[in-house]
């Protein structure tokens, strides 16, 4: 089956599809140094958590490739690096998985300066070690993903004793696919999955406002690879929930996430909160799909998580391709369009924390975690070795 590819990478080169430019065109931006990868992760032409962290992983790779770090010491180079991931990692401070990459990347470095070897060999050491350890992040999170999507269509298909002939429906938020990762997606991923196995009846994407990742993004994949699907606005949601003993057969709801924190409660986009309390109040599961990349033991609820606040501009004004009188779409031509009174004062949060007595099961590529009988996460079983510090 073919997916979409957000990222495409060879060592000294990285191109990134532009996400603001989709459905309606395909276009690629050479991304070259760190201040690019800013700029092409603020602006959410690039955007999902495990992309976010590949971009400035890999941007920064391609720039020491090519020789931008003039440092000439062991201690120089190493100073350089690190300067130029914290300046990365403000880039999207929500999403953990970016400063989970930058302490792996840091970690990498410094341990081949440790290796004591002579100057000038240990520059080139302390380079190549950042850029494999990179490479590494892009390899092991198309790994991850096909695992989550395993391990969620697995929980869900014992959930439901779904089969092919029993299939169940499936509501998403955001975006969650390729488009958000190396490639097969986190929560898009077990839907995939779902779908591949023959699970799957329909699924449903939110239109995800302010920003219309859903529709923008999802939808596009979701019809890109020709999987059974239907767009919502985000507020028929509690509606369509209603009706899903006798009509819809909707078994969960299935998120990803951009930070869980250790008692499990989630950061997401905007809106999963609500959706989380819906689909409680009509009986239906609720699923956030994070690879172990996403989980921060060191804050221990949600209360820890810094919300990003962005631009008042996302909530009052919309832009796109011009729809032409006969219905078609005319890609070469955008507009931006009010649709508030621009002096209305704006709050316009990018995510919100959904609590962990709300979650039913978070998805990891090491499997699925459960509450216990204390009706709380623990985390040990999958990350028993960040578990003990």
């Amino acid at each position: 089956m073919a997916t979409l590819q957000a990222i495409k990478y060879s060592r000294g080169k990285l191109l990134v599809l532009d996400q603001l430019r989709l459905p309606h065109e395909h276009h690629y931006d050479e991304v070259s140094t760190a201040e690019d990868a800013f700029d092409c992760i603020r602006s959410m032409r690039v955007r999902g958590a495990p992309a976010i962290a590949i971009v400035a992983a890999l941007a920064h790779a391609v720039e020491l490739y090519n020789g931008d770090c003039k440092a000439t010491t062991p201690e120089e180079t190493i100073a350089y690096i690190e300067s130029r991931l914290e300046f990365l990692k403000e880039s999207r401070p929500t999403a953990v998985d970016l400063s989970n990459a930058i302490s792996l990347l840091t970690l990498a470095a410094r341990a081949s300066k440790r290796e004591g070897l002579a100057h000038p060999a240990a520059k080139d050491a302390i380079l190549n070690s950042y850029i494999e350890a990179a490479e590494t992040i892009l390899a092991k999170d198309l790994e991850n993903n096909t695992l989550i999507g395993s391990f969620g269509a697995a929980w869900l298909q014992q959930q439901y004793g779904a089969t092919p002939s029993r299939q169940l429906s499936v509501l998403t938020h955001c975006n969650t696919g390729s488009l958000a990762t190396s490639g097969h997606g986190t929560a898009l991923g077990i839907i995939r999955t779902l779908h591949a196995q023959s699970l799957l009846r329909h699924a449903y994407c939110t239109e995800t406002r302010p920003y219309n990742q859903g529709s923008r993004l999802t939808s596009f994949e979701l019809v890109f690879e020709n999987i059974p699907a239907t767009l919502i606005a985000d507020s028929m949601a509690g509606a369509l929930f209603a009706q899903h003993r006798a009509r819809m057969n909707i078994g969960a709801v299935v998120v990803g996430a951009d930070r869980v924190v250790r008692n499990g409660d989630t950061a997401n986009k905007i809106g999963t909160y609500a959706l989380a309390v819906l689909a409680r109040h009509h009986g239906i599961k609720f699923v956030v799909a994070a690879p172990t990349t996403s989980i921060d033991l060191d804050t221990e609820t949600g209360a820890g998580i810094r919300i990003e606040e962005r631009r008042a501009e996302e909530l009052t004004q919309i832009s796109g391709a011009v729809v032409a009188a006969d219905g078609t779409v005319d890609t070469t031509r955008t507009a931006k369009v009010a649709i508030a009174d621009q002096r209305i004062a704006v709050w316009n949060p990018a995510f919100d924390v959904t609590p962990y007595d709300l979650i039913d099961a978070i998805v990891t590529e090491r499997g699925a975690v459960v509450k216990g009988p204390d009706g709380k996460f623990d985390f040990s079983l999958v990350l028993p070795e960040r578990w003990r510090w």
